[in-house]
């Protein structure tokens, strides 16, 4: 029972809250609230904090006002009486920076401010030895924001900091954000800004909960967000780690902490993707699944995995280490930062919405060097069986989870290549037949642009290879560029001309539209090209840069047995184009797709329909 009596609840008005003096310590979480996306589209939890306290507002009579509840804050005093916000940071500094735009409207309208609301902002207080120090209601101690609060509690408005660190952007949205509120609800009414603050102040209230010290205080605020409510994994992982740190460790957990948040953000990576992508790629987890709203508790249940509680500090510096390759991982790079072709063409072929292979090159990455490399290009070959054949995203990212056990106990060349035999070769035996008749009947509609772009491109490029060599041709960018453009052989807008020559099946749109009329060329051949007929387009084909291309209609005179003409020699030159030609192409582009990924070796799963999902 004494534990009991040490913790104080109180249901209080924002009134009341503001007559006392708040800090958020150093180690917490920056403001978020208003934080712009990568296309500058501001975050709109500020718009719908006033909004639903302004829905309230509106119910209001002449004789009564129904009251809102915006939630618990847990807080703990320091030695001076300033309590230290452990939870509710982010209603806390709204209401504040909802207060400063109140006094500042009501200051642009020429209006007097309430004495109830300046002191609301900032007032004073004296301590045991009489001294007296004027301060902020609120001041926020990280260092990415210190001091810019006050600048908002002097008056300072838009004139505050609005450059610099991501909390002093996040604040200055917040507070722009509350003045546009406060303008389109209100326009010049200053009686009106005067009731909404009244409002405000005496009918919104929240729950205050204090405790006698920090650790007492990060336990009340593990349970309130039990389950992850109300708070995602990755902000009840932190308050874990700082619940089982010593108090000496903060300083240190706190940076740790921080370089890891902001390497993610600064690879525009989502913190809690990262770390469900870190549990699999790391631990044994069962049935090798875990979704998004489960990491919480198994983090809480797996110490023996993890040491997260045994060791938080050294359970932070590996997750921030992790997070430094994760986000060289999202910009296409290996552990030292530089561009892994791997990497580049899985993001052709996926686009930046598949990110699931990021599992295995977190599992892998302890490797270096060549064996990265050919980590990165056998995910690359097995994303594009998976993805081709259609495999559903839950059963290949169940797939991953599985072969991470054994990536990570990969240390020479014959454990990867055990790795890549028994999973990378596996998966492809696994759907060899489905991947072959994917694209044996592939058309363009079946798959994005950009992916219908990335195969072309990479059975061009591998030819070239063949006839060249790797020198100059290893980047597959080069030929994804817009200049190079997918070439309908068969226009879809023929002309007159070109459809009688092709005959029968000109318009036909499943014919146009298969991967085997479909060429890449560069745009400025293309032009040229256009909707002529197949006899026309014979002599621009030459001009391309692309062997692939140039061997369209009919194979260069070059050598004997040179590298060029051994190459040649596997490619499927039409001197006509009909729609027998164009179903034969396609048969030859499934038959060299099994060169371009790798499959030839690979034999074909026998009942891989029985053992699929």
């Amino acid at each position: 029972m004494t534990a009991f009596k040490t913790i104080d609840s109180e249901d209080l008005s924002i009134a009341k809250v503001f007559q006392s003096f708040y800090k958020v310590p150093d180690y917490q979480r920056e403001y978020v609230w208003g934080e712009k996306d990568a296309e500058g589209k501001r975050g709109d939890e500020v718009e719908q904090f006033l909004q639903d306290i302004f829905g309230e507002f509106e119910q209001a009579t002449k004789d009564d006002a129904p009251e809102y509840f915006i939630g618990t804050i847990v807080v703990c005093a320091d030695k001076d009486g300033v309590l230290d916000l452990i939870d509710g940071q982010q209603r806390t500094t709204t209401s504040f920076l909802t207060l400063c735009a109140l006094r500042d409207a009501l200051a642009a309208l020429g209006a007097e401010t309430p004495a109830t609301l300046s002191d609301q902002i900032s007032s004073s207080s004296t301590d045991w030895q009489g001294d007296t120090v004027n301060r902020m209601r609120l001041d926020l101690q990280y260092e990415d924001a210190q001091g810019v609060m006050a600048e908002y509690g002097e008056g300072k408005g838009y004139d505050a900091r609005k450059d610099g660190t991501r909390s002093i952007r996040n604040l200055a949205n917040a507070y722009a954000a509350i003045r546009e509120f406060l303008k389109d609800k209100f326009g010049d009414d200053a009686q009106a800004v005067r009731r909404f603050h009244g409002y405000f102040t005496n009918k919104v209230k929240l729950i205050r909960i204090q405790t006698p010290d920090v650790s007492r205080a990060l336990k009340i605020f593990e349970t309130i967000n039990d389950r992850g409510v109300g708070l995602d994994a990755m902000d009840l992982l932190k308050n874990l780690l700082f619940m089982n740190a010593k108090a000496d460790q903060f300083r240190k957990l706190k940076d740790e902490w921080k370089a890891l948040t902001q390497t993610l953000y600064g690879a525009a990576e989502k913190p809690l993707r990262f770390l469900r992508y870190y549990i699999l790629a790391n631990f044994n987890v069962r049935d090798a699944k875990i979704r998004e709203e489960e990491i919480y508790n198994w983090l809480v249940k797996t110490n023996d995995q993890t040491n997260h509680i045994s060791d938080p500090l050294g359970f932070a510096v590996r997750l921030k280490e992790a997070a430094l390759d994760y986000a060289n991982f999202a910009t296409l790079k290996n552990q030292q930062g530089h561009l892994e072709n791997g990497l580049a063409n899985t993001r052709a072929l996926g686009g930046s919405a598949i990110k699931q292979h990021h599992i295995l090159l977190l599992a892998g990455r302890h490797l270096t060097g060549e064996r990265f490399t050919r980590l990165c290009n056998a995910i690359e070959e097995v994303m594009c069986v998976w993805l081709i054949a259609g495999v559903l995203t839950k059963d290949y990212e169940r797939a991953i989870a599985q072969g991470t056990k054994a990536l990570r106990e990969v240390k020479t060349d014959a454990d990867l290549d055990a790795f890549i035999t028994s999973f990378v070769d596996g998966q492809k035996s696994l759907y060899h037949e489905r991947f072959r008749q994917a694209v044996l009947t592939l058309k363009s509609w079946n798959v994005r642009q950009f992916r219908l772009k990335y195969l072309l491109a990479k059975f061009t490029q591998y030819f070239d290879i063949q006839a060249y060599g790797a020198a100059g041709k290893d980047q597959l960018g080069p030929y994804l560029v817009s200049k190079v453009e997918v070439e309908h052989i068969l226009a879809r807008g023929a002309d007159e001309a070109a459809q009688a020559e092709f005959g029968d099946g000109a318009k036909d749109i499943n014919l146009i539209e298969s991967l085997g009329n479909f060429v890449l060329l560069e745009k400025a051949v293309n032009i040229v090209a256009s909707n002529a007929a197949y006899s026309v387009k014979a002599a621009q084909y030459p001009n391309s840069q692309f062997l692939l291309t140039r061997c369209q209609t009919e194979l260069m005179q070059v050598g004997v047995n040179d590298q060029i003409t051994r190459a040649m020699k596997k490619l499927d030159p039409s001197p006509t184009w009909t729609a027998e030609t164009i179903r034969k192409r396609q048969e030859w582009y499934a038959d060299a797709a099994l060169d371009v990924w790798g499959l030839r070796h690979v034999e074909p799963h026998v009942n891989y329909d029985d053992l699929i999902g």
